[in-house]
């Protein structure tokens, strides 16, 4: 699990199904006063976008269900959970987290909206606070695929019969740190 830090709050977020979905409670601490996610979700506009974003990326968003949503959208009576909008309309965008580092977590696209209702400047940071931990996540990627073919492919061993045998060609000389004696290394192509 990776966290985001904005305005200093921590934000947790997660992997689901190679998709980034980020706590939206999280975000909540940061805005000002007593709000909930569900004073969020009863808005209009937040409804229409969820429910295009569904639309566009779920291929089995009930429609029909989202429908009878969103004729009492607006409504001052109007309240509706994550938990319920998701089992009428069999959302993916957004999902009640039960236990540890539970917490309503939002598809990144849906969160970064949600950021947006805490205020503008909010959504600017935590944009920019997730653009920084996917290229410090892709940095460590490039270094591990590096390691990972460098082991693959070169080989440091006195045993130089065997492997010239076997396709590793001899590419140099290389001492350890601490080695006494200089090594063979091979490369395989």
């Amino acid at each position: 699990m990776n966290k985001l830090s904005v305005n200093n709050t921590e934000i947790n977020v997660v992997r689901i199904n190679d998709e980034d979905y980020i706590c939206i409670t999280d975000m909540l601490k940061a805005k000002d006063g007593e709000f909930f996610v569900t004073d969020w979700l009863r808005n209009r506009n937040t409804l229409e976008f969820i429910g295009t974003w569904e639309s566009v990326y779920n291929p089995d968003f009930n429609v029909n269900g989202f429908e009878e949503i969103i004729k009492h959208a607006g409504l001052n009576n109007f309240k509706i959970s994550v938990k319920e909008f998701v089992e009428q309309t069999n959302a993916i965008s957004i999902m009640a987290k039960a236990g540890r580092y539970g917490g309503t977590y939002a598809h990144k696209d849906i969160a970064f909206e949600f950021a947006m209702w805490i205020s503008p400047q909010f959504k600017i940071y935590i944009v920019k606070e997730f653009q920084r931990l996917k290229a410090e996540e892709q940095k460590l990627l490039g270094w591990s695929a590096k390691r990972e073919l460098a082991k693959i492919n070169y080989l440091i061993t006195d045993h130089t019969s065997f492997y010239e045998r076997y396709g590793w060609e001899f590419l140099c000389m290389v001492q350890g740190d601490g080695e006494p004696e200089m090594t063979r290394m091979y490369i395989h192509r």
